[in-house]
């Protein structure tokens, strides 16, 4: 799942959402994201060259999960030349596609998509000046057009102007030793009427594999969470080593719910999120250690030393 989300998730939109015009066309950047969408699915064609499904021998969770993000490429770009070198892939595909539980009916295509730049209209030629025509009598005025709709606002928008400015916190953070600087300087400002605190885990540590990877699952996660930047700020670290790690951290949101503030991310689902209690001094100590990156976890009596993290500020 980490793989899907942290890797294909990024590239695969990239290919073909500027052939079909849903974003700025560049051909350099789209044949770039087609290189590493085709060298990240080669990994799952090696992969299933041995295997039925992508865990195990059943059908598991990993392959809706991943089928779900990839079933837009079959749409639109994954033609018969893509499917010819990449059976393993396709025949898993075509597997889960047509098993009960998954929803929707698809078909393979023979051509993918190709950009087609946009027609220019043709010049008209000047019309020949008109004798001017004798003033008509002013006709009453005809109401306003009705304005486009505006924009929605982000849900959190209605809470209104906190005491502690979040962006105070962030240079804080950004500037102080963690311990001795911005800690202090935290909890010292910090007001559980206007803000909450989270824990944060990723649901699938079983998937998790290269911790390069995971990172990278962070980050991408983090890019999707763009349109919550004024709300929140949290960190998220891999502890552990490649093929043995777990993914957790802290996060402060304006208001008490978690919901308006991550589920802007496609991804949010695949981490688990418990409201953290500031006057409890084991929730207080997490939340520190998982600002400060100086101190392992302990999972099911196994410490796990950190290993790589990501601020989102």
């Amino acid at each position: 799942m980490s793989f899907g989300t942290g890797e294909i998730l990024n590239t695969l939109p990239a290919w073909f959402r500027p052939l079909l015009g849903f974003e700025p066309y560049n051909k350099k950047n789209v044949d770039t994201n087609q290189a590493t969408t085709l060298a990240q699915i080669g990994i799952l064609e090696s992969h299933l060259s041995t295997k039925t499904y992508l865990v195990g021998e059943r059908i598991s969770a990993a392959d809706f999960f991943l089928a779900g993000i990839v079933s837009k490429g079959f749409k639109y770009v994954f033609d018969a030349p893509f499917r010819a070198k990449y059976p393993n892939f396709s025949r898993w595909w075509a597997t889960i596609a047509n098993h009960t539980s998954y929803a929707g009916k698809f078909e393979f295509i023979e051509e993918a998509v190709k950009y087609t730049p946009p027609a220019k209209a043709p010049k008209a030629a000047p019309a020949p000046k008109a004798a001017p025509a004798p003033k008509a009598a002013p006709e009453p005025e005809e109401e306003e057009e009705d304005k486009p709709a505006p924009k929605p606002k982000h849900p959190l928008e209605a809470l209104g102007r906190a005491e502690l400015v979040l962006d105070d916190w962030k240079r804080q953070y950004s500037n102080s030793d963690t311990r001795t600087g911005a800690l202090p300087w935290f909890w010292g400002h910090y007001n559980p009427a206007e803000w909450s605190l989270w824990k944060v885990d990723y649901k699938y540590p079983e998937e998790l594999t290269q911790v390069f990877m995971t990172s990278n699952l962070i980050g991408g996660f983090f890019n999707r969470l763009e349109a919550s930047r004024k709300y929140i700020f949290g960190s998220l670290s891999v502890y552990g080593e490649n093929n043995k790690s777990h993914v957790t951290g802290a996060f402060i949101i304006r208001g008490q719910e978690h919901t308006p503030a991550f589920d802007v991310a496609p991804d949010w689902e695949s981490y688990n999120f418990t409201k953290l209690d500031h006057t409890n001094e084991e929730d207080k100590a997490f939340i520190g250690d998982a600002w400060a990156w100086d101190k392992p976890i302990t999972v099911g009596g196994t410490e796990f030393p950190h290993a790589d993290g990501k601020v989102f500020k």
